[in-house]
């Protein structure tokens, strides 16, 4: 008899064999449809667990389809930063290096004309020179001249014209214009060198060479705000991309300018250190915050107002120092200036082909 069917018979007829036999046969069958219940009901339970354990390893399942989605999302998201940032990044090597290109074809421009005005000034001096001797010579003939018209009129065009002073001034009139035919020069020089001083090649390279041509081109941007110090070292040559090395130093320095307020020290140092040589630009500055210094690195970071910068002058830097085998170091004092020190490797080890490629 089924235990359940038992309990209640006990329940509610007190003991089991006072029941009359005619109803055995009836408990009999509840009995074993309690037991048909039984087994039903175990049947459903077992179903019940297996379709538990299949909704839960199916959610399971989901959930982690859902974490790799989340992730895979994330990393296409980085991804698609990352390729935003290096498409950014080219744009700007191109047309700095277009800048570059379209620089070096006018300082060859303006070179062929500075060389005929050059030339055209050193001729001009020797015939002043012949002119201002012949008219020496009259002046030492005016005494043979007879009293009367025409030695006063000699003499009156020499006070008309103010012969004495002209004689001067146009010696000092050529001095300066063949200064300033030689200061357009080096400055024509020097935007050659720093444009396009390597076409991508490495080479043996002088930089304080670098480092003045940089200067002279960036001058406009410096000398109304501040007063450049050159504290340099004794450098070796260093193997490396100079026209890439001037983009780096041409960064630091206007930043170094924009730094400053009014007026302020730019102080440009080298030297040698182990086996690095290095490069430092010094400002008298604003300053960077400390909780900044961090990003300065990253592309389109910019602590310059809204439309003053692109973000994109100290993470080119950066790129350039590491394809070079270098670093980057800097330190910074709000309202006292900050110190850019760029690290190079005497001995590089950089794969110089495969940079090409």
């Amino acid at each position: 008899m089924h235990p359940l069917l038992e309990r209640q018979i006990r329940r509610h007829l007190g003991d089991a064999t006072a029941i009359p036999e005619a109803m055995h046969a009836l408990f009999q069958a509840i009995g074993e449809a309690y037991e048909h219940a039984d087994a039903d009901r175990r049947l459903v339970e077992h179903a019940l667990d297996q379709m538990s354990r299949e909704l839960t390893e199916r959610n399971r399942e989901l959930q982690r389809q859902l974490v790799e989605k989340q992730r895979t999302e994330a990393e296409q998201a980085a991804l698609i930063k990352r390729l935003e940032e290096a498409h950014n990044q080219l744009l700007q090597s191109e047309k700095m290096a277009s800048i570059g290109q379209l620089a070096a074809g006018v300082a060859h421009e303006i070179n062929n004309p500075i060389g005929y005005v050059n030339s055209n000034l050193a001729s001009l001096r020797d015939y002043v020179r012949q002119m201002l001797a012949v008219l020496d010579a009259y002046e030492r003939a005016e005494p043979l001249l007879p009293d009367g018209g025409e030695r006063e009129d000699v003499l009156a065009a020499k006070r008309a014209a103010e012969l004495d002073y002209l004689k001067a001034d146009v010696v000092a009139l050529l001095d300066e214009s063949s200064d300033g035919i030689a200061r357009v020069r080096r400055i024509v020089q020097d935007l050659k060198d720093f444009s396009h001083a390597d076409r991508g090649e490495w080479v043996l390279a002088d930089l304080h060479k670098g480092l003045d041509s940089t200067l002279n081109v960036v001058n406009n941007e410096i000398k109304y705000k501040a007063r450049v110090e050159k504290l340099y070292g004794d450098l070796p040559m260093v193997r490396c991309l100079p026209s890439q090395l001037n983009q780096v130093f041409m960064n630091l320095l206007v930043n170094a300018a924009h730094a400053i307020d009014k007026q302020g020290v730019i102080t440009v140092r080298t030297g040698v250190e182990g086996d690095d040589v290095w490069v430092e630009v010094a400002d008298t500055g604003c300053g960077i915050p400390e909780a900044l210094l961090t990003r300065i690195f990253d592309p389109f970071f910019t602590t310059k107002p809204v439309g003053k910068g692109t973000g994109l002058g100290l993470s080119i830097s950066y790129g350039i120092v590491h394809k070079h085998g270098g670093h980057i170091e800097v330190k910074s004092e709000p309202g006292r200036g900050t110190v850019f020190r760029v690290n190079l490797p005497l001995h590089s080890s950089v794969d110089e082909d495969a940079d090409h490629e």
